[in-house]
């Protein structure tokens, strides 16, 4: 038989089968590239098996509960909501099945998005998915009629959650694989953060309302709300709603079919669509140019302090890992108090919190240069260079810092309904800025390390994470100790009755951290002008 027949007889693989050996030889390839990537691989899969199996058991003990569907419904209404908004804020979280890189393939839309659907169904998320969905089931599942739908509501929900993140993500690629989605993933800090704080203050508003009974509404919407309308056709299986359940089950399926169809458009649009959008972001780009760099410059002083400054602040607006710190900062810096507040459970002096996230900005001002701290190097050869050099980068970054303080301690001042206590208050909190930005000076000169810039979540190179840990805990720690005269000063007139010259300390704190300002900046100078070689070497390891 000629090798031409043997050819021919050969079965074809399907495209399915093709796309899943695939993803499993890409995830295989991808923990071999490091000892790093493979333990955070290894820890994700045991944090999340812990949090699935906790979720398990405890729907299994809310079974015959009179809250389990309430639970049983929300719980896999937040996980489809998760699934939704994953590919926007992690837009490089599964390279893998990046339909941008089948373009040039000639693949037919319906066995394409066949395949890539079953694919996506090969990975942590998908399982542990399927985990926390088949334990709300169980916890509603009663009789024989409810087992049944479960059988059939558990992978439907699944599947549902993986292709809505899938269609998300197709029909959004060409934007969350340019600048403007990278900046778009910057917010997930924040969503994090507004998250945990939103969970908290529910959380408290609900033990003050009387349990999950005030939730109940909510369950009525969502259970109709594919893919959790898959979990409430359980329970109205369980309960004899035999007409309920088969509307909920038809509804999912329906949403699943719409998705699919969503996804096979974008996937269409996307291989024969031309992509503008580079040339849209350069067009932006050069109006930016054109637009913005003429008044920065008229609004910042002349000479060597006016450029740095620029410097600085575009640094903050275009870098993603310098905007990534910075809008966790400011995000954190003012969810803490106001929500605090908000609660009645806090205090006017948590606005110094803003002046912590916001100082920690000080630190490190090198490592955000990375290799490219060669030419601020060639422009410093003396102490005196070097001191103007960190002056214009704490000018930048006081130009931020002082009115977002002064604007987080009087929103909190105003929510508790405490101006009285708004003077101190911002007097310590202008200390410990100007304390932050002592250390975060020195430590910049002494302790500077590697930003890498080919990383979406490590923000210190290997083998460096010691030296960040040191500058960031150390400074954190002698800030602390530098505004311990400040902190003595309110408790002595505090308790010495005599609240009215407690006005003082806003003067006082802010003259108070802007000596502490000056001082840092004169210890930092000589050194960083003696470490030059030494600095550069340790920010180009990234």
């Amino acid at each position: 038989m000629s090798a031409t027949a043997t050819t021919a007889a050969s079965p074809v693989p399907s495209l399915t089968s093709v796309f899943v050996r695939l993803k499993l030889s890409l995830l295989k390839n991808g923990l071999r590239q490091s000892g790093g990537r493979t333990a955070a691989y290894l820890a994700s899969i045991v944090f999340g098996t812990f949090l699935a199996v906790v979720a398990v058991l405890g729907f299994v003990l809310l079974r015959g509960h009179a809250d389990a569907v309430t639970v049983a419904v929300l719980l896999t209404g937040v996980l489809s909501l998760s699934w939704t908004v994953m590919p926007l804020f992690i837009p490089s979280g599964d390279e893998t099945l990046d339909p941008s890189r089948l373009v040039m393939l000639p693949l037919q839309p319906r066995p394409l998005v066949r395949a890539l659907l079953v694919a996506s169904l090969v990975g942590v998320g998908p399982v542990l998915t399927s985990v926390v969905v088949l334990g709300a089931s169980v916890a509603v599942a009663h009789g024989a009629a409810g087992t049944v739908v479960a059988v059939l509501a558990v992978p439907l929900a699944a599947v549902t959650c993986v292709a809505l993140s899938r269609s998300v993500a197709a029909a959004n690629v060409r934007l969350l694989t340019s600048r403007k989605g990278r900046d778009l993933a910057l917010l997930s800090g924040l969503v994090i953060a507004v998250g945990m704080q939103l969970v908290n203050f529910g959380a408290q508003r609900l033990g003050r309302a009387g349990g999950l009974e005030a939730l109940e509404p909510a369950t009525a919407v969502v259970g109709w709300l594919p893919p959790a309308a898959a979990i409430g056709a359980v329970d109205s299986a369980g309960r004899g709603d035999y007409a309920v359940a088969a509307a909920r089950l038809l509804l999912t399926a329906a949403a699943l079919v719409g998705l699919l169809y969503w996804w096979q458009r974008s996937l269409v649009r996307l291989m024969v669509e031309p992509d503008g959008s580079t040339i849209g972001a350069a067009a932006d780009a050069g109006a930016d140019e054109k637009s913005g760099t003429g008044r920065l410059a008229r609004m910042l002083p002349g000479g060597r302090t006016g450029a740095v400054m620029e410097r600085s602040l575009r640094y903050i607006w275009r870098d993603p890992k310098t905007k990534a710190a910075w809008v966790t900062s400011l995000a954190v810096g003012l969810i803490v108090p106001l929500f605090n507040a908000f609660q009645g459970t806090g205090s006017i002096y948590f606005a110094c919190f803003a002046s912590g996230m916001l100082g920690i900005q000080m630190y490190n001002q090198f490592g955000q240069d990375t290799s490219a701290f060669w030419m601020v190097a060639q422009t410093i050869s003396t102490t005196a260079d070097a001191y103007a050099e960190l002056r214009a980068r704490a000018l930048a970054l006081l130009s931020v810092t002082l009115p977002y303080t002064t604007v987080v301690t009087a929103l909190t001042a105003g929510v508790l309904g405490d101006w009285s206590a708004f003077p101190e208050a911002l007097g310590l909190a202008f200390g410990l800025l100007g304390a932050m930005m002592a250390t975060g000076a020195v430590t910049s000169a002494v302790f500077p390390y590697s930003i890498p810039q080919d990383s979406g979540y490590k923000n210190v190179a290997p083998g460096q994470g010691g030296l960040a840990w040191m500058s960031i805990m150390g400074g954190m720690i002698l800030g602390g100790l530098l505004c311990s005269p400040l902190i003595a000063a309110t408790v002595y007139l505090h308790v010495s009755d005599r609240q009215s010259l407690l006005w003082l300390l806003l003067p006082a704190g802010a003259l108070y951290g802007g000596l502490l300002v000056l001082a840092g900046l004169k210890l930092a100078a000589p050194r960083t002008a003696a470490r030059l070689p030494e600095i550069l070497a340790a920010v180009s390891k990234g």
